[in-house]
């Protein structure tokens, strides 16, 4: 998507009043007509010309952030990251970002822990270095799994990690695909959440499937609404797998809530795959029902563990994901396919630094 430059607003300046001493000594305000016309003039929309635009990139997704710079038309700022000897993580910005609007471009996917650390040296370094704004944009936001208390003695990790991101220096937060939208909540700084179904539904409208013949599928009583967004622009009913969670690992499908699948293909969608224990116990739950094809897409491909493995041997007739986190090709399952995001995330950044509207992307 391409857009014109930002159209200008008017407004009326109106001179300062004149003052005129009287013949007594005293001041009295000139009469309006006295103080010269009004005039016109053009105010940008935006309070930073795009030259004023800083992007900056950690060492977790160089890649995707050149391509966003790439569709921006603007240059990576240039920054040092090194580890010294014990581990520990040493940082420099190597350009003047005073007065500057700033965009640090690091998803938390793994390693977690040192992207995440890493994110917040980064944040220190630009608010030290006196920027404006500085917007932390995360393809990926790790640590979201544990949104709730849902136990006792344990911890709310999302809300913790979102805590240490605002308070690090970030003004604002551009995400895509949170595992749960609370999360918007958790941060107390604006949050942009961007959403990867557009990217996904293209894929599938060129593969011109009928709709008569496809099930969306839910893997879990969490993913309904978005199993709902997918059927409304591809068509199609919906089914969703009742699942059982044992441990965080083991998980079990019990039933198919919806449907029928029965010689349909079935497409199912999930913000992440991890280890795919849940999504090809789901599969398999599908074809012993008399599922005719399986595809799979997923915004998040963290891949961790047995992962790959299992959706090799799973019986899919493809894997859908994007590049929100990098992946080589012999870290992929069989018949996949990388969307990319770039587009997405870089008209993003351009309608924040113009402080134009984000939702608009999705009307």
């Amino acid at each position: 998507m391409i857009l014109a430059e930002p159209k200008c607003v008017w407004y009326s300046v109106v001179p300062a009043p004149r003052l005129l001493q009287t013949d007594k000594g005293r001041w009295k305000v000139a009469p309006e007509s006295s103080r010269g016309a009004n005039h016109q003039c053009p105010l940008p929309k935006s309070p930073f010309p795009m030259n004023d635009l800083k992007i900056f990139s950690g060492r977790a997704h160089p890649d995707l952030s050149g391509r966003i710079c790439d569709y921006l038309g603007v240059p990576l700022g240039q920054r040092s990251l090194a580890d010294f000897p014990d581990g520990e993580i040493s940082c420099r910005i190597e350009e003047d970002v005073r007065g500057r609007d700033v965009f640090l471009i690091q998803p938390t996917c793994p390693p977690v822990n040192d992207a995440l650390m890493e994110l917040l040296i980064m944040l220190d370094s630009c608010k030290r270095a006196s920027a404006e704004r500085i917007t932390t944009v995360l393809p990926y936001f790790g640590y979201a799994r544990q949104d709730r208390k849902d136990e006792g003695r344990v911890p709310i990790t999302a809300k913790m990690v979102a805590d240490i991101i605002s308070r690090a220096g970030a003004d604002r937060v551009l995400t895509l695909d949170l595992h749960a939208p609370q999360i918007q909540g958790f941060f107390d700084v604006p949050v942009d959440h961007l959403y990867a179904a557009p990217v996904l539904n293209e894929h599938f409208l060129k593969m011109d499937l009928n709709p008569e013949e496809l099930v969306i599928v839910s893997p879990d009583e969490g993913s309904i609404k978005r199993a709902l967004g997918h059927a409304k622009r591809l068509g199609g009913r919906v089914a969703i797998i009742d699942k059982r969670r044992s441990s965080a690992e083991d998980t079990q499908q019990e039933n198919i809530i919806g449907g029928p699948v029965d010689g349909k293909i079935c497409l199912m969608f999930d913000d992440m795959i991890s280890t795919a224990g849940s999504i090809c116990g789901a599969a398999k739950k599908l074809k012993e029902v008399g599922a005719r094809e399986i595809h799979v897409a997923t915004t998040h491909a963290v891949f961790c563990g047995p992962a790959v493995e299992r959706l090799t041997e799973a019986d899919l007739a493809g894997v859908v994901c994007t590049d929100s986190i990098p992946r080589a090709a012999d870290q992929m399952p069989p018949r996949t396919h990388v969307l990319g995001i770039a587009p997405l995330l870089g008209e993003a950044i351009k309608r924040i630094h113009r402080n134009e509207s984000v939702s608009r992307l999705f009307t």
